[in-house]
């Protein structure tokens, strides 16, 4: 089974970049974030020539959102992540397939709105680590994978990428990240390339050209998962498209 992450920073003008990565790596399971659409407006019959089934959860206003993509059978288990009352936010699906839960994220930033944006970000990840532990606790293969808004340590960004005050590499978020690899999860990408983990993310500008990167979406698996991991890589040719998303796909695959 293949599993996949893309942030595709607006489906309505990546849906090109989408299809193309569907047809060269054939992802089973594949999770999207940043779809900056309503649920309604996500062009699921656009992919399903395709061979694959799509479920949005959109956001009014065109900001965030988060769907999956399935070519195998997968029935939707959760469309928030549980925990804050009053979150409206887009950045969460859960779904059931091939005897597994599969969560797909979009982290909150944590850069912009000063110190509340932050403190969101934080009670965020928060509140996904008691999902990780609640369906760990429960002995349930489960994997989350998505746009994590965080390089978990000085190897996943290039030098000087970053301030050392930005909410990307500011140790309570890195903390955060941490606690979900303490819970038993596994940093797939990291797993199976200890030494020369590929960077997931370049802003706009020369920054791909000269690799000036960073490794910021990421696939955790639980032990039973884990146990599964083959293979794990960086789709690094949708990046070197022509109007690409700043973001590359990050896949795995599972015997």
């Amino acid at each position: 089974m293949r599993l996949a992450t893309f942030n595709v920073n607006s489906i309505r003008r990546r849906l090109p970049h989408l299809r193309r990565f569907l047809q060269r790596l054939a992802p089973d399971l594949v999770f999207l974030q940043e779809i900056k659409c309503r649920t309604e407006e996500f062009p699921a019959l656009d992919l399903a020539d395709l061979g694959y089934r799509a479920h949005a959860v959109g956001q009014v206003g065109g900001r965030n959102g988060v769907a999956v993509l399935g070519r195998i059978p997968f029935t939707v288990a959760a469309e928030a992540l549980p925990g804050e009352e009053g979150d409206t936010q887009a950045r969460y699906l859960e779904v059931e397939a091939a005897g597994a839960r599969l969560a797909g994220v979009y982290v909150p930033n944590g850069n912009s709105g000063g110190e509340d944006g932050f403190a969101y970000k934080l009670r965020w990840m928060d509140r996904l680590a008691a999902r990780v532990r609640e369906r760990l606790d429960a002995f349930a293969p489960f994997a989350v994978l998505g746009d994590f808004n965080v390089c978990p340590t000085e190897a996943d960004l290039a030098p000087g990428a970053l301030p050392p005050g930005d909410a990307l590499v500011r140790p309570e978020a890195r903390a955060r990240f941490r606690a979900l690899l303490h819970l038993g999860m596994t940093d797939a990408l990291r797993a199976l390339h200890p030494e020369d983990a590929p960077f997931t993310y370049w802003d706009y500008g020369p920054a791909f050209e000269s690799n000036r990167g960073l490794r910021i979406d990421h696939i955790l698996l639980s032990p039973e998962l884990a146990e599964r991991l083959t293979a794990c890589g960086v789709d690094i040719e949708a990046r070197a498209e022509e109007q690409p998303s700043d973001h590359a796909p990050v896949w795995c695959d599972l015997d």
